[in-house]
């Protein structure tokens, strides 16, 4: 068990008291079946742990998401300096109110200065009479409040146990199912999640997305590599658990369900969720553990440190770098060689005007799918010509997800679309 209690209720209050920085909100309302956006939403978004002060109440729009919203958040140093006392972000919580649909709050989203918060809600469409309310709480960053040290385990598992090994090859997942507390907590509940967004809950509660893009990177990199071994060597299923991962950071990594992510961290895993980590001569993908550093002192088990981590970014460090500081040189970045669920693979380029073929034609299709369900997106012509009336799609496309506006289809946008068409045409796999 974690425990907080005091120090993040005395953390919040000097966190509003010190609000001298701001950050920025943006709230995407989606129903629970099939994944939908929600239009005008109301919602309203206050001080946690102060339910009357309501700072901003605003609507959704048809692609279900609010304005960006400034809001004010702690000294950005606060986050970048080992503090004991100081919260770095702002907790807010966020009340939705839609028409059809449950109402939904989530306490304790964290801003953060100079970087985009963004909250994801899922509104519960209403059956029957009754009415029911449903309440997010989410607990305290990991560098912030306190959590169980990592149980420490060989980074490279054996390969000749019997049954132990059952993957030939590394494969991104388009699922992990996370077991939300220690291993042999029969009460805690599994949640299917997206690779991809399992990634993103995670980074954003390990480390603070302030931090330089290299060591975020480096972070994101090892956070994955962890999570593909535990996928490949199937070592919770392997034991007789229905899982893939837990939430426990005694045994994986901190999963908090319902909190929001960062932008700054989302980017980047989209950028790399297709690699790993992997040394020499080993076929997995290898366990790598890490601490913060502070709390937790790991570096002389040749583990990353995360406050480490940071220190070398601003130094200028590269990902790769920063990595075989900690893990030694013979640290290497890896390709997965499939990405389960995903329909076709990236074309190796990007598509901008004038590209034509079936890679073309496919995005043209999966885009008009798409935008059955969000409406803000243009259909185009399916003919396999990237013209004028696709880059804008594209560019729609981009504006809705969050991702650079540049209507071209490069890699990150490329997955973005191929998770996007998965997403709202496997609707009896999401709910």
């Amino acid at each position: 068990m974690y425990s907080y209690g005091n120090k993040r209720s005395y953390g919040n209050v000097r966190a509003m008291q010190d609000n001298v920085d701001q950050g920025k909100l943006q709230v995407t309302v989606r129903s629970a079946q099939g994944n939908k956006p929600v239009d005008h939403a109301l919602v309203r978004i206050s001080y946690t742990g102060v339910p009357d002060s309501v700072v901003e109440e605003v609507r959704t729009d048809s692609s279900g998401q609010t304005p960006v919203l400034d809001l004010k958040a702690p000294p950005l140093e606060y986050s970048l300096d080992i503090n004991e006392e100081e919260q770095p972000y702002s907790e807010y919580t966020i009340q939705v109110l839609a028409e059809g649909f449950e109402e939904e709050e989530v306490a304790g989203t964290e801003v953060l200065p100079t970087v985009l918060a963004e909250q994801g809600i899922q509104l519960t469409p209403v059956i029957g009479p009754s009415s029911q309310f449903g309440r997010i709480v989410i607990p305290p960053h990991t560098l912030f409040g306190v959590y169980p040290p990592k149980i420490e385990e060989a980074e490279i598992k054996p390969v000749n146990e019997t049954g132990e090994i059952v993957l030939s090859r590394v494969v991104i997942p388009e699922f992990v199912v996370v077991h939300d507390g220690p291993v042999r907590d029969n009460s805690a509940q599994n949640y299917y999640v997206r690779y991809r967004d399992y990634i993103k809950n995670v980074a954003s509660s390990e480390i603070y997305a302030t931090w330089p893009d290299d060591t975020i990177r480096a972070n994101v990199l090892a956070i994955m590599s962890f999570t593909l071994n535990r996928v490949y060597t199937e070592w919770y299923r392997n034991k007789g658990y229905d899982f893939t991962i837990t939430s426990s950071t005694a045994y994986d990594h901190k999963w908090m369900r319902g909190r929001n992510i960062f932008d700054s961290i989302s980017r980047i895993v989209d950028e790399l969720f297709e690699n790993y980590l992997s040394r020499p001569n080993v076929r997995q993908p290898i366990l790598t553990q890490y601490c913060d550093g502070r709390q937790v002192e790991c570096q002389s088990r040749g583990w990353m440190t995360q406050w480490g981590s940071k220190d070398l970014g601003e130094q200028g460090y590269s990902a790769i770098e920063i990595l075989r500081y900690f893990y030694g040189n013979n640290m290497y970045i890896n390709v997965a060689e499939e990405i389960s669920g995903i329909p076709s693979s990236w074309p190796g380029y990007d598509l901008d005007i004038g590209a034509r073929g079936d890679k073309v034609r496919q995005m043209q299709e999966q885009l008009n799918r798409i935008a059955e369900d969000y409406p803000a997106l243009p259909t185009i012509d399916v003919d396999g010509i990237y013209g004028s009336r696709t880059k804008a799609a594209v560019e729609q496309f981009q504006s809705v997800f969050g991702l650079p506006q540049t209507g071209i289809t490069d890699y990150s946008t490329w997955y973005k679309i191929q998770e996007i068409y998965v997403a709202v045409s496997r609707i009896a796999e999401l709910v």
